[in-house]
């Protein structure tokens, strides 16, 4: 019989600017934060393997190592340490990777910190670092950023399906309004759609980033970590942890082509569906047994297709649904409850951990007054990496 592996500890930080701290100690405060969850801060002893998610400390904070400066940090040696770097999704594999070690018995407990300081650069050197995951010489060199690629992925899309400006803001409306609630999200403050979509009666400044995306089409720049604590409930080590297990029920991941330009049509993103399959039949589920969502949603976009490539619309349908209510909390299939990546904001390595925090949150009936899904039994969470040429899909399960 395989491993049943569960979530016993969380830990979160608010995200904006840490920049003010070292990258190192930004990662701790979570993983002790964790720790504390878990049961106390001497639970550290127990922990068989540690996975810390990053992106680019090399690049933002001139860091190597992170994984063993880590170690050192919280008094864990001789605790094995080890970096998943795997672009925006670096945390989503940390917690796949961590999934792997317990199920091969190797370990019992596992330590999978992620976090990313990123406004110790500009904007633009913060831009110019997070489009090196593009192909060097047909892509990068070339001047395609990220959001250029979502802006070219964007028009597509509404070409084909009708989808308007007016639908992305729809998406930042609803985001704003559940990370106006988080006390974890960088930006915690609701709009309207009168405000930033209705012509001359906007009145907030929502220029263009890439058009046919506007600033409230994307995620800002943000620092911040996430924690979760990994266990084998079976072993004699689960009984160390006081809190339930949320069990992690389905992981998978998938990859696509590095070049955009070498998919047959590049608004399909089959990284996400073939991910989210395997997580599915691991689980045991389908999309209608998933009570929440967190999909990745550097752009607002993301979460459409996204929400289309797991199951919950037709292709070309997801923006209907938003304009139906049926994504917000309350509706049939909520979606981003945290704020998503719009609001909650994005530390790229950190990203995948703290949706799966947001989850266990809410299965575990903790998320804030007005946030908080009802009854839930299964959550997912999308991590995207790359343009969607590395992908990780996690099942939470409420057992």
């Amino acid at each position: 019989m395989s491993a049943r592996i569960g979530i016993v500890g969380i830990g979160h930080c608010r995200f904006g600017n840490s920049s003010e701290y070292d990258l190192v100690d930004v990662i701790a405060y979570s993983a002790n934060d964790a720790f504390r969850d878990a049961g106390g801060l001497h639970l550290r002893k127990e922990v068989d393997q540690v996975l810390v998610g990053n992106m680019a400390a090399g690049m933002f904070n001139h860091q190597t190592s992170v994984a063993s400066a880590l170690i050192s940090r919280m008094d864990m040696e001789p605790c094995p340490a080890e970096l998943v770097e795997n672009g925006p999704a670096s945390g989503a594999s940390a917690i796949r990777l961590g999934y792997m070690a317990i199920a091969s018995g190797m370990a019992d407990v596992v330590l999978v910190a992620a976090g990313e300081v990123m406004r110790v650069v500009s904007g633009w050197e913060a831009t110019n670092i997070v489009a090196t995951m593009a192909h060097t010489e047909a892509e990068y060199n070339m001047g395609l950023t990220l959001p250029g690629f979502a802006g070219m992925f964007t028009r597509l899309y509404m070409e084909k399906y009708g989808m308007t400006e007016r639908d992305l803001a729809l998406v930042a409306v609803k985001d704003h309004d559940n990370g106006a609630k988080n006390i974890y999200s960088h930006v915690q403050l609701p709009v309207t759609i009168e405000a930033i979509a209705d012509g001359e009666n906007a009145n907030v400044v929502n220029n263009y980033v890439a058009e046919p995306l506007r600033m409230y089409s994307t995620c800002p720049i943000s620092d911040g970590s996430a924690a979760v604590i990994l266990v084998n409930m079976d072993s004699p080590k689960a009984k160390l942890f006081p809190k339930k297990p949320i069990r992690i029920a389905g992981i998978a991941s998938a990859t696509d082509t590095h070049c955009v330009h070498n998919r047959k049509d590049p608004l399909v993103l089959d990284a996400v569906r073939i991910s989210a399959e395997k997580a599915y039949k691991m689980a045991g589920v389908g999309p209608k047994d998933i009570s929440l969502a967190e999909l990745h949603d550097a752009f607002v976009i993301f979460e459409l297709l996204n929400s289309e490539e797991v199951g919950f619309f037709e292709r070309g349908k997801s923006f209907l649904g938003v304009r139906n209510r049926e994504t917000e909390i309350g509706g049939r299939i909520p979606i981003n409850t945290s704020g998503g990546l719009k609001a909650k904001g994005h530390p790229v390595g950190a990203t995948g951990v703290s949706q799966v925090v947001e989850l266990v949150r809410q299965l575990r009936g903790e998320a804030e007054e007005g946030r908080q899904v009802k009854d839930p039994k299964y959550g997912m969470a999308v991590n995207f990496g790359g343009f969607g040429n590395n992908v990780v899909t996690t099942i939470l399960a409420k057992d």
